[in-house]
């Protein structure tokens, strides 16, 4: 197959231009012969005339175009009766211009150059055997027309490489964005199941587990007191109705419903009353320093590792006493929540405490965490301070 760059409507109109030249120059060269009264005007009609059907089979046939082999040869037989018209008419010296870009264009650089140089000093030869005497200036229109040609094409394929190369650029660069952008999806849609996952696990799992426990105490206390499993049972129901409410609100990435309409000291004690009143443990809230508003991000995170080491202490702490105590400490925020607890071995920590860990270091925040078995557990979250006004 021959391999040759694509056509464009510049190049299509250079080689119909091609074919034209090719068509005038011998038909130049025949009305030539025939208006100077040539002894062989016959011949050189007859020989013009199988050149260019010889030369239109070129164009005019799928061969030619699609199998290298074939435009070899057929390159070869517009040669040959090239030489017969040149060995007939001096005319025929014209036609070696466009058989130079023929050439350059079908066969491979180095052979297309040799072809070339034959070419012009076929027509050099030729044309100084019809003048009976050589001369330096006859010459020159051959090989000036040979280095035309070679420059022209050579030019034009190095532009065409060029060009297919920036496409071969443009298409990685296109590919490269395409599968960023996926990648950008994929870490997104990651980021978002970890979310998922930490407001599930601090939320609905929290509630949920307040539920259980709320549920087995009605269990137990229903035969004896009916006033007692009526309060545990409502209390149930309002603790899934407020998870039911934060599922709803952090799917849309809002703030969680106990920081409407209230500040985070209100929810964090509000909190505490509420745990108090659902299970055996005293909670109590305090507040040291003066309140700054601070952005909703850093309060909903600060909520949450409230709700969640409150819910791990009712749980797995076996206290009788917890406290939480939020501190505004000039350029700092701190939630600090205390048990008097059994105790645990921080790293043997699980999701919970990982989760609140993620949360903290994407505030650029940090968390500490000191406990020991039979000690109690003090838990500490620091967040840098930058002051937001609520809407």
């Amino acid at each position: 197959m021959i391999t040759t760059p694509a056509l464009t409507p510049t190049s299509r109109v250079l080689t119909w231009c091609l074919h034209l030249l090719f068509v005038a120059l011998l038909a130049l060269a025949a009305a030539r012969a025939v208006a100077g009264g040539s002894a062989h005007a016959v011949a050189v009609v007859a020989t013009a005339l199988v050149c260019g059907v010889v030369y239109a089979a070129g164009p005019l046939l799928p061969l030619v175009r699609t199998s290298r082999q074939v435009a070899l040869w057929w390159l070869i037989a517009v040669g040959v009766v090239w030489l017969v018209l040149l060995a007939l008419t001096a005319d025929g010296v014209w036609l070696a211009f466009p058989l130079y870009f023929l050439q350059l264009h079908l066969l491979p650089r180095r052979q297309g150059l040799v072809a070339v140089i034959a070419t012009a000093l076929a027509a050099i030869a030729a044309f100084a055997a019809h003048q009976g005497s050589f001369a330096p200036a006859a010459a020159i229109g051959p090989a000036l027309g040979a280095a035309v040609a070679v420059a022209v094409v050579w030019g034009y394929q190095a532009l065409y490489r060029e060009s297919e190369h920036r496409r071969d650029l443009i298409e990685e660069l296109t590919a490269t964005r395409a599968d960023l952008a996926e990648a950008q999806h994929a870490a997104g849609v990651l980021a978002e199941r970890e979310r998922l996952a930490h407001e599930i696990h601090d939320t609905l799992a929290q509630g949920l587990s307040s539920i259980q426990l709320l549920l087995r105490a009605a269990e137990r206390t229903l035969p004896d007191t009916a006033g007692n499993a009526a309060r545990y049972v409502e209390q149930a129901r309002q603790a899934a109705a407020d998870n039911l409410a934060e599922a709803r609100r952090f799917v849309v990435a809002l703030s969680p419903p106990a920081l409407d309409d209230t500040t985070l000291a209100d929810a964090l004690e509000r909190l505490c009353a509420t745990t108090s009143a659902r299970h055996r443990l005293i909670a109590r809230f305090r507040l040291a320093g003066a309140p700054v508003p601070l952005p909703t991000a850093h309060e909903v995170a600060l909520l949450r590792i409230g709700q969640a080491a409150l819910s791990n202490t009712v749980q797995h702490a076996n206290a009788s006493t917890a406290e939480i105590t939020l501190s505004y400490l000039g350029e700092h925020a701190t939630l600090e929540v205390v048990d008097n607890g059994i105790g645990f071995h921080p790293e043997h920590s699980g999701f919970g405490l990982s989760a609140m860990r993620t949360r903290t270091e994407a505030l650029d925040g940090t968390l500490t965490v000191e406990s020991s078995p039979g000690h109690g557990t003090t838990l500490s979250v620091r967040l840098p301070v930058e002051s937001e006004e609520r809407p």
